[in-house]
């Protein structure tokens, strides 16, 4: 195995841990921002680039209204009608299916996307902060990142937590339906043939790029991050001719329809939106989930403070809200993923919290998963998913 094959070890100590991105150049970056078709507006996003002063908290008062630029359906109503009431500002939600499609909006919008609060992925995040798409927290304003277990701060792309802090992390995996699919699948080489026979038609992948263009890696037990033309063409042709043609749609969040209302077999899946799923289905013994091997993705997603936050006062408010142990719970109970806090197996064990294995891992599960890096092949990655998109018509 080679180096760039190691798992993050998620689990354990930063020190111990393997940088899992490594720093890149502007030049890398703009090709993010090329396959937005935004790279001209970058120039103007870096620290100095143009604009007035960003504004910046200090502990005053809480500006009335808060508006956060996530993944979907990944908060506790709760959390977010509990922060209104006993604070004040009024939360507006919107969703982004991608790191790409996130990114594509705060550089086209120069630091005036409205948008306070955001939720990246960690691997992205050293780019954002070096191309000024994020601003700093004030520490002070958060002191309940106390609660949170040392095993998820300090990350590699952030190692004093100065812009971004562990909002969920997760893994990638599928859901079938038992009663069409009668035989037990188990990897993804497994997901890929039934796609092409007892799942034919009724298959759906994630609309993001990283699990499309990775799941065709990880079937072949290969390096996900490869940047070797031939291995990335040999993708393109798997993915665009063989499987996109059986492909029904390309749903991120397929607990939230496709499983309760039983619309595909064979869907790609998020853990906890595949426990949502189960948990919402009236008929949960039908479906099973599966971790599938020879390897998997492992992802992060963090708070951050967009450049330009027109309520930074309110958005740390929210996010130091949203790390009490209270809110942790919650949001634990309602996303069915690790959010990050203090001793929360043991807890989430003692409530009774149903589907605790799609939360929860086992060091062994987690020795098969591993972190995304960007490199010079993204622009290429993303023309994949484009093109498989295009050929599947769904």
């Amino acid at each position: 195995m080679t180096e760039s094959r190691n798992p993050l070890r998620i689990l354990a100590p930063e020190a111990s841990t393997p940088a899992i991105v490594r720093e890149l150049s502007r030049r890398r970056f703009l090709s993010i921002a090329a396959i937005a078709g935004s790279a001209a507006a970058l120039a103007a996003c870096a620290p100095g680039g143009s604009g007035s002063p960003q504004p910046q908290a200090t502990g005053g008062t809480l500006e009335d209204s808060l508006s956060v630029y996530t993944w979907g359906d990944y908060d506790s109503p709760d959390v977010v009608s509990g922060f209104q009431s006993e604070l004040g500002p009024k939360v507006t939600l919107d969703s982004y299916s991608s790191n790409e499609e996130l990114i594509a909006k705060l550089i086209a919008a120069k630091g005036t996307s409205g948008y306070d609060i955001v939720v990246p992925t960690g691997v992205f995040i050293p780019q954002m902060i070096e191309n000024g798409l994020l601003t700093a927290f004030n520490k002070d304003l958060l002191p309940n990142m106390a609660n949170m277990d040392p095993a998820y701060l300090g990350r590699a792309w952030d190692p004093g937590n100065d812009y971004s802090v562990c909002k969920a992390w997760g893994t990638t995996g599928f859901v079938y339906d038992k009663n069409v699919i009668t035989r037990e699948l188990a990897t993804w080489s497994d997901f890929f043939d039934a796609a092409q026979n007892e799942a034919s038609g009724k298959t759906s992948m994630s609309d993001d790029p990283a699990g499309i263009i990775g799941s065709y890696f990880w079937a072949n037990d290969m390096d996900w991050n490869t940047e070797d033309p031939d291995e990335l063409e040999a993708a393109r042709q798997f993915l665009v001719n063989d499987i996109a043609p059986h492909i029904a749609a390309f749903d991120s969040y397929p607990g939230t329809n496709a499983i309760p209302q039983g619309t595909q077999v064979l869907m790609q899946a998020w853990n906890g939106d595949a426990r949502l799923g189960l948990l919402e289905s009236g008929d949960p013994d039908r479906w099973q989930w599966v971790l599938p091997g020879p390897i998997t993705e492992l992802w992060m997603d963090n708070w951050a403070i967009a450049a330009g936050a027109p309520h930074p006062e309110a958005a740390h408010a929210f996010i130091d809200y949203s790390m009490s142990p209270e809110s942790l719970a919650l949001n634990l109970d309602y996303i069915g993923y690790n959010v990050g806090g203090k001793d929360m197996e043991a807890g989430a064990t003692e409530a009774g919290l149903e589907l605790t294995e799609l939360i929860f891992f086992t060091p062994e599960q987690l020795e098969t998963m591993q972190e995304q890096q960007l490199n010079d092949s993204q622009q290429t990655r993303v023309e994949i998913y484009n093109e498989m998109k295009a050929a599947a018509g769904a």
